[in-house]
């Protein structure tokens, strides 16, 4: 039976191909109105986030805590409000939220679930079952072993307009070249692009 779900890898990266900062911290994202716009438009078609141990945290520490209604904070850019961070609030606080990590022992935010191990057999049986796209924000090492079984469908990088000369780049210790297969490429007036690649056949 083929898969019916597909694993989405959604990352803002700039243009030299770090994901994060040296020191973890995403405050060089440049803000796009029109991109954030797009992604809540998107949001029907995901029903469950899949989070590394360090993403989850920082997830964890700021997105259940976004109450109210109106605009919502933008984490990469503090002072930006926005009903698109509400709507990016409203998904993460309401979807399914798995967790891979061998260090918590627990997790708390609503509808998490916390798994000790990624069994590449497990990941291809939720991919076989009923049930919209499995999303991933950050997470390399997550991402690394996914791709690394062949279990990413596609990736979404938004391309930032800079150079951070080091960092974290977010996809490490493949055993091969991996091909992938370029089915968008949109510019945007703030200097981010958006590339979309899936798995080469």
């Amino acid at each position: 039976m083929s898969a019916s779900r597909q694993i989405v890898v959604f990352d803002r990266v700039s243009a030299d191909g770090y994901f994060s900062a040296p020191d973890g911290n995403l405050n060089w994202v440049v803000p796009d109105p029109e991109i954030d716009k797009e992604g809540a438009a998107g949001i029907p078609g995901t029903d469950t986030i899949l989070f590394g141990r360090r993403t989850y945290d920082m997830f964890e520490r700021f997105w259940p805590h976004v109450q109210g209604d109106g605009p919502a904070p933008d984490p990469h850019s503090p002072g930006r409000y926005t009903p698109e961070m509400r709507a990016f609030a409203t998904m993460l606080n309401q979807m399914k939220k798995i967790v891979f990590s061998r260090t918590r022992k627990s997790v708390t935010w609503n509808n998490s679930q916390l798994v000790e191990e990624l069994d590449p057999h497990e990941i291809e049986k939720m991919k076989r079952e009923p049930g919209k796209s499995m999303m991933i924000f950050g997470s390399g090492s997550l991402v690394s072993q996914l791709t690394q079984h062949g279990l990413v469908d596609e990736y979404q990088f938004i391309v930032g307009p800079m150079l951070l000369g080091s960092g974290k780049t977010l996809v490490s210790g493949l055993p091969a070249v991996t091909k992938l297969e370029l089915i968008e490429a949109k510019p945007f007036p703030s200097g981010n692009i958006r590339l979309r690649y899936r798995r080469a056949a």
